[in-house]
């Protein structure tokens, strides 16, 4: 905990709640952020949460919130109305807090003080924390990108995904069920997989034992991975949403990141929903580009460097 006082949980509007300088990070989505479910119960003076839309992945957030601050330490926690800020309010009253509402710049801001006992929270805990989904067969966590179904991009891609040899990367790998698939070649010799979301690397470190994988946490908007370069292949289902906003320029940068990744001739093969606008980016960034199809509102392609 770096004896911190007061903790952020992503990013909460700057006008709506005062943040302390050096408020500890928690979000699982910062890199070199510290895990909330590794902060010492009641060692918090204050914690402000950009609560997250998802019911099971909000009531975890807060309960683990409430498991870490102090007895009558402050809790702000705040959401857009249309995307969980209407319901958090009864959450905190269901775990036994008294909480003032206020609105503004479209969201629902709640104050509350951590009751004494607060009720419930071992529940939302468990409901919300990291398990084995029987219809994946893989560790997974609400919050994680399709956490608890195939992604229907993603099962477009296993088929054409067990074929690649040498040394490769799997961008944005969530839980890891596209790098589950490449690892189904015996002439792929190294797989980094990679992904922003702490929780689906740990996910993928349970669910890919393989000697030849390593899994990270990076942000690849931010830089490439150091030390990652002259790759064989890169596999990819590039995300389009970003802050629950979508961002079509989050696809285009993977396809210039798996670019600057790969070694001349190296292969990278992707799945994008139809309306994606990707081929001019494939067009600049790589030296030939061959579509494998389309299907399910999805299309795929294979780009070689």
């Amino acid at each position: 905990m770096s004896g911190a006082a007061e903790g952020v949980y992503g990013a909460p509007h700057p006008d709506l709640a005062e943040v302390a300088a050096g408020a500890a990070q928690f979000s699982p989505l910062v890199v070199g952020a510290q895990p909330l479910e590794d902060a010492p119960a009641a060692s918090l003076a204050r914690l402000v949460i950009a609560a997250p839309p998802a019911v099971l992945e909000r009531r975890y957030v807060l309960a683990q919130a409430l498991r870490v601050l102090a007895p009558g330490a402050e809790l702000v926690a705040m959401a857009a109305k249309d995307r969980g800020g209407a319901r958090v309010r009864g959450e905190l009253e269901a775990f036994g807090c008294d909480v003032a509402e206020r609105s503004g710049r479209h969201q629902r801001i709640c104050v509350t003080r951590r009751p004494a006992a607060p009720v419930g929270i071992e529940t939302a805990i468990t409901e919300g924390g990291p398990r084995i989904v029987p219809q994946l067969g893989l560790w997974s966590q609400p919050g994680v990108f399709s956490w608890d179904r195939l992604d229907p991009g993603s099962a477009q891609m296993i088929p054409i995904a067990g074929d690649f040899s040498g040394r490769g990367a799997d961008l944005g790998c969530g839980i890891g069920v596209l790098s589950v698939a490449t690892l189904a070649s015996p002439n792929v010799t190294a797989l980094t997989s990679i992904d922003i979301d702490r929780r689906a690397v740990l996910a993928a470190q349970h669910n890919l034992n393989d000697p030849r994988v390593r899994v990270i946490q990076h942000d690849l908007r931010a830089a490439p991975p150091p030390g990652l370069e002259g790759l064989d292949f890169v596999v990819m289902n590039p995300p389009f949403h970003d802050g629950g906003q979508e961002d079509r320029r989050l696809g285009q940068l993977f396809i210039a990141r798996a670019a600057s990744l790969l070694r001349r001739g190296g292969i990278c093969r992707l799945v994008a929903n139809v309306g994606m606008p990707y081929e001019a980016a494939l067009a600049e960034h790589f030296a030939a580009v061959r579509p494998l199809g389309v299907a399910g509102g999805y299309k795929l392609f294979e780009a070689r460097r």
